[in-house]
């Protein structure tokens, strides 16, 4: 895939796209391709997390071994973790190829040299995140208020 592909992949991810073309270009730049077949672990539960994902082919299973044992499916265009692009953090979860699957792969220092680079853009990712915070606090509290009710 070309520069230009990878940019329009990337504009399709709702937080990257927060930050504007000439940003989403330096991360597919920046960003390598990474492949995996059929059974692959992209990364497992506890490894550090040094950058995110984002499902450029193909789909990967997200397995949370939790008690509850949940997983979700990531296809094209999904990022997977995301919250690691921002800070250091131990994986929650495990990341399977589902078939043969490609990746870009954004190293959390080249996600903060962009913002660092760009303050507007910062700015946005903030509110964007400073927003979901917020309703997640607010669906708790909503749920909280149901239980003991």
């Amino acid at each position: 895939m070309s520069i230009d592909d990878d940019v329009v992949l990337l504009e399709r991810v709702p937080t990257l796209r927060l930050l504007g073309a000439e940003a989403l270009r330096v991360l597919a730049i920046g960003a390598e391709q990474q492949q995996f077949a059929r059974g692959s672990i992209l990364f497992r539960a506890g490894d550090e997390a040094d950058a995110g994902y984002v499902v450029q082919e193909g789909g990967f299973r997200i397995h949370v071994e939790d008690g509850r044992d949940r997983e979700v499916v990531a296809e094209r265009g999904t990022l997977i973790g995301e919250l690691a692009l921002i800070v250091p953090m131990s994986r929650p979860a495990t990341a399977t190829a589902l078939e043969y699957s490609m990746a870009i792969r954004i190293p959390r220092t080249l996600f903060l040299r962009v913002l660092d680079s760009d303050p507007a853009a910062a700015r946005r990712l903030r509110d964007e995140l400073a927003n979901r915070t917020r309703q997640t606090t607010g669906d708790i509290l909503m749920a909280s208020a149901k239980l003991s009710g």
